[in-house]
């Protein structure tokens, strides 16, 4: 700034070029004064100085002045390319001349007995201080050259009395124009080093937009004042597949619409461009659909309006970038996130939403809304059977199928498995729903075709409706699920609406499932065991152990009633192994030839650890292994994949006996009976007690029965056996053993034990 030292960079040679431009574009300014200062020394000195003393000086004066014009002049013409520390200490130079000249007028020409004429001078000079440092900001060495020589010749121009005052006058003038000279140095110079690298900024930003628009990511686009298109970028008119001279001055609005300008039909998204476009208005990250040799493509638009140095609205200027991809994968993910991929219906959050936005609607106007909740009958055993490739399948249909059904305005959607919801916004009557419900089951229990196999499955639907049945959508869920329960527990293929008592049955359920947990905690559970006997000779050959539950408040509960509510809480798999490690330590007692059998559940037998539960039951009570028989039912082999099989079979290898309970009541197929070794068929009561009425199909089942275990090597036990009629009918039949109320009821293990204190008698 001062000079002393040269620009060591490219921004230190502008801001010299800057300092230099300044001072000579105020030059003229300075120049001026002088012009003026000279007219005024000849007007008032002409009389009292003489003639060749002013001409002399006039003309060096002349000379100071006309000399920097030239060289202002050769520094322009070269635009400042050449401009060094030189320059700027011709400028200090020029200032030194300039206040040397100033000076010698000060001494020279006053009288001290004309105060007119000091008053005069120093009037004069004042200004010219004043103008040369205005005229030197950017040269603060010139200013100094300037300023000094006249402050220093004060002293002379002032004689008198007041003399000292007028002096330290000019000096805090002088000294006030230097400091003010200096700071407005100061402030130019860091507006140049601001410019500079607001400057080098820009030039960084514009090089990153080229290289980003050549990477073909982002283009940049712009407007003029009347919203057509200017500038147009390469990538711009690519992406639009134009030439640029064609959309050069085309409407931006016009060109984007494409085939819907014609039609008015334009997409939100350009309706809020158009709107911005209008307003002036900033915007950015508006996203609105193209069309573009027939396809649809997603951009992302963001601009800002552009004004000239007068404040005029010149345009807009913007960045694009095409987002079809992202888009397209949100929208992807938002599918995945409300509708079902297997079956592309609503899936379980949608359809609950819809739920949640149908009563917000209705409830303003005071009017309900239905909730129907579907499930499939038998699709598990198709499932399992047949796969789940073809379970899927099958799924699928199920969906158009109710798509049709649901065509009147009804929401429908999956919830989970083969689980399925219709939401009725509009207000409908109970026979409504009712006629629609019984419009699902008739339809979905229609023959499926899938591949080569004819499928057949039924429907249960449960419905619920607002405000009566609840006035939330958690509660019209809830109670659509009980009614459902209902309607599942009653052998489906049926609807069941929401009643009441419903919700107080759930809650008992449920209180009873607490109990339950506690039960099992607190010892409240205890064993029982009814006799097993041989028909030929009525000899004990074992006991079969029962599970009871006694609560301390609500006394003895059935196993009819708590025992799928075990299942349904899997508390069952405890429950047995308390069962089975309470009958083997009390069974130890027994007589050696006397057995106990144990109920299995199916879900303890999907236990991979269960051969060494009971491996390790046997060895804490000491009961040997051929005195444990584990009673199964058949509805564990109907998933083969569970493993069920090869658990039995690590049983057997343990010398455990096995014996299938409830025959011919469950699972259709005979092929498991080949493939495990089991010891006894026991045959359900509901054969015996009709077979005893002489009802033939029950009579042919049990002969059927017996035969069938005689030619595998088993024994057959029939259940239920309660009069001597029953037990003459079962014998004649072929039956070995018998079980039931005839020889005994349930007991205790010690009065099972008594049953073998000597004198010891057979029975029956």
């Amino acid at each position: 700034m001062m000079g002393f030292q040269a620009p060591s960079n490219d921004a230190g040679q502008r801001i010299l070029a800057a300092q230099l431009r300044f001072s000579d574009r105020v030059a003229p300014l300075r120049q001026f004064i002088n012009i003026i200062g000279l007219l005024f020394i000849w007007r008032v000195f002409d009389d009292s100085v003489s003639g060749v003393v002013l001409i002399g000086w006039t003309g060096l004066m002349l000379a100071a002045t006309v000399a920097p014009i030239f060289i202002g002049r050769r520094r322009h013409v070269d635009d400042y390319a050449r401009a060094s520390t030189r320059d700027l200490h011709g400028l200090a130079l020029s200032g030194l001349i300039f206040g040397v000249l100033w000076a010698i007028a000060m001494v020279a020409f006053p009288h001290a007995d004309r105060p007119g004429e000091v008053m005069a001078l120093w009037t004069l000079l004042s200004c010219v201080m004043l103008c040369a440092a205005v005229a030197f900001t950017t040269a603060p060495m010139g200013a100094m050259g300037a300023l000094i020589p006249m402050a220093a010749a004060s002293p002379w121009m002032f004689l008198g009395d007041n003399r000292d005052e007028l002096v330290a006058l000019v000096a805090g003038f002088t000294v006030a124009l230097l400091v003010g000279v200096l700071l407005a140095a100061r402030a130019f110079l860091r507006q140049q080093q601001t410019s500079e690298q607001l400057e080098e900024k820009s030039e960084v930003v514009s090089l990153l937009l080229r290289e980003h628009e050549d990477s073909g990511a982002d283009w940049l686009w712009q407007t003029d004042a009347a919203r057509r298109i200017s500038g147009v970028s390469p990538r711009f008119a690519e992406l639009l597949g134009a030439e640029p001279q064609v959309l050069e001055g085309a409407p931006l609005v016009q060109v984007l619409a494409g085939a819907s300008w014609d039609t008015g039909r334009f997409a939100p998204g350009l309706h809020m461009l158009a709107e911005k476009l209008k307003l002036k208005e900033i915007f950015s990250d508006l996203v609105l659909p193209i069309e573009i040799n027939g396809k649809r493509r997603w951009w992302e638009l963001s601009a800002s309006p552009r004004y000239d140095e007068r404040g005029a609205f010149i345009g807009f200027r913007g960045v694009g970038s095409d987002v079809t991809e992202q888009r397209e994968s949100a929208e992807k993910i938002a599918q995945l996130a409300r509708f079902d991929p297997l079956t592309s219906l609503p899936n379980r959050a949608h359809l609950y939403e819809a739920l949640e936005l149908a009563m917000e609607r209705l409830d303003v106007r005071g009017r309900g809304c239905a909730f129907l909740m579907i499930d499939l009958d038998r699709f598990k055993a198709i499932n399992d059977t047949l796969g789940h490739q073809t379970g899927d399948k099958l799924l699928v249909q199920v969906a158009g199928r109710l798509r049709q059904i649901c065509a009147g305005g009804e929401f429908c959607g999956r919830i989970g498995g083969d689980e399925f919801g219709v939401v009725i916004a509009q207000p409908v009557s109970e026979h409504q729903v009712a006629n629609l419900a019984q419009a699902i089951i008739a339809g979905l229990s229609r023959p499926y075709q899938v591949g080569d196999d004819t499928l057949y499955v039924g429907a249960c639907v449960g419905s619920a409706m607002t405000p009566a049945d609840g006035r939330s959508s958690e509660a019209i869920i809830r109670s659509a699920d009980l009614a459902l329960y209902r309607a599942k527990g009653e052998g489906g293929g049926m609807h069941c609406a929401y009643e009441p008592q419903l919700h107080a049955k759930a809650e008992e359920r449920r209180q009873l499932e607490l109990a339950l947990r506690e039960a099992l905690e607190k010892d409240q559970l205890h064993v029982v065991y009814q006799p097993v006997v041989r028909v030929e000779g009525g000899g004990i050959s074992g006991f079969e152990a029962l599970v009871r539950w006694t609560h301390p408040e609500m006394g003895p509960i059935s196993p009819a009633k708590f025992i799928p509510v075990a299942e349904d809480a899997r508390l069952i798999a405890p429950i047995g192994e308390w069962v089975l490690r309470t009958a083997c330590r009390e069974a130890a007692g027994w007589p050696g030839d006397v057995r106990v059998a144990v109920n299995v559940s199916p879900e303890q037998l999907t236990n991979p650890q269960f051969p060494t539960v009971v491996a390790q039951t046997l060895a804490q009570s000491g009961l040997s292994a051929d005195r444990l028989e584990l009673e199964v039912t058949e509805s564990v082999f109907i998933n083969e994949d569970a493993g069920a099989i090869k658990v039995l079979n690590q049983v057997l290898a343990l010398g455990i006996r096995l014996s299938l309970d409830d025959f011919g009541t469950g699972y259709s197929s005979l092929g498991y009976l080949s493939r495990t070794k089991f010891s006894t068929i026991k045959i359900d009561r509901s054969f015996v007690v009709g077979a005893a009425n002489n009802v033939a199909e029950s009579l042919a089942i049990i002969r059927a029965v017996v035969t069938l275990a005689q030619s595998l090597g088993m024994a057959t036990t029939a259940e239920g056996v309660e009069t001597e009629a029953e037990l003459a009918m079962v014998r004649s039949l072929g039956c070995n053993k018998v079980q039931g109320f005839y020889y005994g009821r349930p007991m205790s293990a010690g009065d099972a034990a008594m049953l073998f204190a000597p004198p010891r008698r057979a029975l029956g």
